[in-house]
């Protein structure tokens, strides 16, 4: 049981890892990560290259409604933007990742400013219909903008490159996946830290007086805006390497609104409730899924019962999280380290 927790550091005390339980903790999550992909069959890595994917987009919807209280409906769209741009660079003039995720975020991250600049004038419901409004036009301008985006057909994606080294299969992607979800983790829980940090939640919790001590309004919303949306074009890149193909249908409303689930289960404002929203809302169609497959042999009927269910599911899981746990994931996860610090001592 620790007892105590002693700094004699300001460097240890503003340390990411603080303890050392944690850094080797840690340390264990990282050798399995590496590991994973040589022990894991084929379909576990494919799940996990979309719960990287996820995570990422999830982290950055998080900065903007979790750290921020910027309502987004939009954020397939950002996702999208950086899809397509992503297809577009590395299909027509072949280039490498290098290229291809800092452009796809970067455009991403400009449709964002222009999304969140009403967002000076408008905010809660209003703002969420805005955000709704540039999904809708984003779908638009996916089909009808023939010339980028290849219109329904879309546009197929060649395998990712760095240098001499390709990233065809879903093996060899979930190294870039896994780095740039590690990037986008390490990040954001710094950036949380920071002035810049600290001044999303200030205009989160009460934007009057945030501006009132001297946070540029603004300024601070465009910010959120657009590094929310440089995240979702980052992930938008890597499922279209991931996917090989970019059309309309990847990037509806509905997928706005899963990953609005996402955070929601996994904890608002909570850098770890973004990973461990992902986790779970990307595994329970697997777990439902599974479900069926073992009582196929007894209820044949099960599969075509259950499939339909995902939708009903998800939307429970938001309802009861809203109504029993509204802190998410992450307050659990909190609350049984909590325990176990303690254990086997209930004070």
């Amino acid at each position: 049981m620790r007892i105590g927790d002693f700094k004699e550091t300001y460097a240890a005390d503003e340390a990411l890892l603080r303890t050392p339980p944690v850094r080797f903790w840690m340390a264990v999550f990282g050798v399995a990560l590496v590991v994973f992909p040589w022990v894991a069959g084929d379909y576990p890595v494919y799940l996990a290259d979309l719960v990287g994917i996820t995570v990422i987009s999830a982290l950055g919807l998080n900065l903007l409604t979790g750290f921020t209280g910027q309502i987004s409906l939009g954020h397939a769209a950002f996702m999208g933007v950086g899809a397509y741009t992503a297809a577009a660079l590395s299909s027509r003039w072949g280039l490498g990742l290098w290229a291809t995720l800092p452009a796809a975020g970067g455009v991403a991250a400009a449709f964002g400013l222009v999304v969140g600049a009403p967002s000076l004038r408008i905010k809660g419901l209003y703002l969420a219909m805005a955000t709704l409004a540039a999904q809708v036009i984003a779908e638009f301008g996916f089909v009808h903008l023939e010339s980028i985006t290849g219109g329904i057909r879309g546009i197929n994606v060649p395998p990712a490159r760095l240098g001499p080294l390709e990233f065809g299969t879903d093996r060899a992607l979930y190294a870039v996946i896994v780095a740039v979800a590690a990037l986008a983790t390490w990040f954001a829980a710094n950036l949380k830290r920071s002035a810049p940090g600290r001044a999303f939640v200030a205009v989160r919790d009460r934007d009057i007086a945030a501006e009132i001590m001297g946070v540029p309004l603004f300024g601070t919303k465009l910010r959120a805006f657009a590094l929310g949306a440089f995240y979702a074009g980052v992930a938008g890149a890597l499922w279209a390497y991931f996917m090989k193909v970019v059309t309309p249908e990847h990037f509806p409303l509905s997928l706005s609104i899963h990953y609005l689930a996402v955070i929601i289960v996994g904890g608002l404002g909570t850098v770890i409730g973004s990973v461990f929203g992902a986790v779970f809302m990307t595994l329970v169609p697997e777990i439902l899924r599974g479900l069926a497959s073992l009582a196929r042999p007894h209820y044949p009927e099960a599969m075509v019962l259950l499939s339909p269910m995902t939708d009903v599911v998800f939307g429970g899981l938001i309802v009861g999280f809203l109504l029993f746990e509204p802190h998410g994931l992450a307050e659990i996860w909190q609350r049984t380290k909590r325990f176990f610090r303690l254990w086997p001592f209930v004070h």
